[in-house]
């Protein structure tokens, strides 16, 4: 609602129609770029619009579980977490894996193959360690870490149709924040959308693990020309927006503050400096957890095991 209602943010397609037409119809993977602190609200905006929001699932990292609310929720919504380190991942991401492969609905994957977002400085080491592995070296993009992919769509296998490669950019070289969003800022958000079906994938790892750097070489090929042109290649389609995320947020707004309401206004005329202080320190908790939150998305907080030797050894 924040994204669609408030700020007025713009989504628009680069892709083919009969790509579309496959939305919300088929199990995929979807892979999609780590730079930007939206990129997630960007991804569940086009879940809300294809129907697939509720069945919508992540590889996330296990902080995410600290996080109010989300983090919380997703515990609940089976999402599959994971610490980045493989050998403490491996049991908790195969059981995770494997209870999605009868999954009822319609379900996205998302996996952000790079680990992390993107960042100069991890940039720079991330290069590194292609040149130290003779890999071509990337522009726009870490490097992406292949076990992750691997395992998911060895797990997967004979449940998933395709894989969704989505790259993500901005008008106007725009920078988005969440915080932006919040204060409704509006940003132009174009993402690429190529399908893939999962019979073109190899099934040994190594030669998948090569598909998949070969896919982020195509991936910084559109960056790039994004960067000269403005705008992807392919036809464009905009989704439309639908109504019911208003309706959403208005349903559970005047549930849960018309009573939130009406209980301030008690606790300040009933003169009770005891209950004003308390109401005003629950006001202070609920605002530094809503700060928190937009926190987590935050590029300049976030890390990354790039560069810890012990990392490198694990992963």
């Amino acid at each position: 609602m924040l994204l669609e209602c408030w700020s007025g943010t713009e989504c628009t397609l680069y892709t083919e129609q009969a790509t579309v037409d496959k939305f919300g119809k088929e199990h995929v993977i979807i892979i999609l770029n780590h730079n930007y602190e939206i990129d997630f609200l960007c991804g569940w905006t086009m879940c809300e619009r294809y129907g697939v929001l509720g069945s919508s699932k992540v590889l996330a990292k296990r902080e995410l579980l600290k996080v109010p609310l989300i983090g919380w929720t997703w515990y609940f919504l089976e999402i599959v977490f994971c610490t980045r380190k493989w050998e403490e991942d491996r049991e908790t991401v195969f059981s995770g894996l494997n209870r999605l492969r009868d999954y009822p609905e319609y379900m996205w994957f998302l996996l952000y193959c790079e680990g992390t977002r993107f960042t100069e400085k991890k940039h720079q080491i991330s290069m590194q360690v292609a040149e130290s592995k003779g890999l071509p070296k990337l522009k726009y993009h870490l490097l992406p870490r292949t076990k992750g992919f691997t395992t998911t769509l060895q797990c997967l296998k004979g449940t998933v149709k395709a894989v969704y490669d989505v790259t993500l950019n901005f008008k106007d070289k725009q920078n988005p924040t969440l915080l932006g969003i919040v204060n409704g800022k509006k940003y132009k958000a174009d993402l690429s959308i190529r399908r893939f079906p999962v019979e073109e994938i190899p099934d040994d790892e190594k030669e998948c693990a090569a598909w998949l750097h070969k896919l982020y070489q195509e991936k910084d090929a559109l960056q790039e020309h994004y960067e000269k042109e403005g705008c992807f290649p392919g036809p464009t389609i905009k989704p439309k927006r639908r109504i019911w995320t208003l309706l959403n947020f208005l349903c559970w707004a005047t549930l849960l503050l018309s009573p939130l309401i009406n209980f301030a206004w008690d606790v300040f005329v009933s003169g009770s400096p005891l209950l004003i202080i308390g109401f005003m320190i629950f006001l202070i908790v609920a605002s530094v957890a809503v700060r928190r939150l937009i926190g987590v998305t935050e590029v300049k907080k976030t890390g990354s095991s790039y560069g810890n030797t012990e990392a490198k050894k694990e992963n």
